[in-house]
């Protein structure tokens, strides 16, 4: 059964970014074990293409690699109130794209040095059984749930909050809580968590030489240090990262809409990571793995060159032609126009549609909050 394709962005929406109001834990379940936006999800996948096609060719800089990858211990973190782990052959991955407020990611992240971090992105990315082909689930930053009790690394515990905003989990309990809290809303146990940074995704367009895209309309955000004219482009670091976060340079200026902007870059960047001629130039083969590994952050499963590998090994096969990406279903808060509200029928349709590794129905996407974006679609390069 193929999986069917959200179309390039059209949308329509309204998210912020401010505090919770509060409420408790919820239960949850899971999927399997076997065998990282958005900004987050196209890294992900470039590391993946780069180790896996490497092969042998990195490994003399194994250790230097190996040293480049920092990890949680997820398992450790969460113990075992956590869904059930079901084998099926399928795989679930959390893909967060940190918005840290320090270090090189400042001037990207914007905000003060103060060392605060966000879930600026979040996916939930299902690989089917055969990873032939993956479902991508979006999770809006600005979406009120039940976030669990969480303990923080530092011990502390936050108790369980009813209507925080999604993002807030990360903030609160990092990684461990951003899990814990998906896991807790969809009942589908995470066997990987895979994060990454501003400053990563920027440094790997850069090193990639770009990403082609073509944009039907104009965009123009100078928060985002972004202004392109409808037409062909090839994006720098700075102009994709740009483009992946924009809010009010195109559409309504809604989360909604970004999501369906990064979607379109994602399905472009997967498509042309196999086309950069990496193997015609060892330095460029070398300065793409090191930039990748030192991008992201996993569980401790992946916390390896070898672990990395081997899990990118299961998702090299899939091309964006193989992969539905759809956004959590949500409806305006009538309370705050900045916020959404989880569709709860229909977001247990997508959930069970995953735990069950079947294709996410259409009709449980449809007529639901998306927000409003522009075109960009996909240019070929060469």
């Amino acid at each position: 059964m193929s999986a069917e394709s959200t179309p390039d962005p059209d949308i329509s929406g309204k998210t912020g970014t401010t505090g919770p109001r509060h409420r408790a834990a919820g239960a949850r379940r899971r999927k399997s074990r076997d065998g990282h936006s958005r900004a987050a999800l196209a890294v992900v996948w470039t590391a993946a293409g780069v180790l896996v096609l490497g092969g042998t060719g990195i490994g003399y800089l194994y250790f230097k690699l190996n040293g480049n990858i920092k990890s949680v211990d997820i398992n450790q973190a969460l113990g075992t109130d956590r869904p059930l782990d079901v084998d099926n052959g399928s795989q679930d991955i959390l893909v967060l794209g940190s918005d840290t407020r320090s270090g090189s990611n400042k001037k990207l992240g914007g905000g003060t040095d103060d060392g605060s971090a966000r879930s600026d992105t979040a996916m939930v990315v299902h690989v089917y059984e055969g990873h032939k082909r993956a479902s991508v689930v979006s999770i809006p930053r600005d979406t009120l749930v039940e976030r669990p009790e969480c303990t923080d690394a530092d011990g502390k515990t936050h108790p369980a909050a009813d209507m925080a905003m999604f993002n807030s989990a990360y903030t609160t309990g990092g990684a461990a809580c951003a899990v814990k809290t998906v896991e807790s809303m969809s009942g589908i146990r995470m066997d990987h968590y895979v994060e990454v940074d501003f400053a990563g995704f920027e440094k790997l367009i850069n090193v990639l030489g770009g990403v082609d895209i073509t944009t039907t309309k104009d965009i123009k955000d100078p928060d985002s240090h972004l202004n392109l004219k409808a037409g062909e482009h090839t994006l720098t670091g700075e102009q994709a990262l740009g483009l992946v976060r924009t809010r009010h340079g195109v559409g309504d200026g809604s989360d909604l809409g970004r999501i369906q902007l990064q979607q379109a870059f994602i399905k472009a960047l997967i498509d042309q990571v196999k086309d950069v001629g990496i193997f015609s130039s060892p330095q460029k083969l070398y300065d793409l793995a090191d930039t990748a590994t030192d991008a992201v952050t996993t569980d401790s499963d992946l916390d390896s060159v070898r672990d990395l590998a081997s899990f990118a090994g299961g998702l090299k096969g899939i091309s964006s032609k193989n992969m539905t990406m759809v956004t959590m279903p949500v409806q305006y808060d009538p309370a705050d126009p900045n916020r959404v509200l989880v569709d709860e029928a229909k977001s247990k349709r997508v959930w069970a549609a995953l735990k069950a590794d079947r294709t996410i129905p259409k009709s449980a996407t449809k007529d639901t909050a998306t927000g409003t974006a522009g075109g960009v679609v996909a240019s070929s390069r060469g």
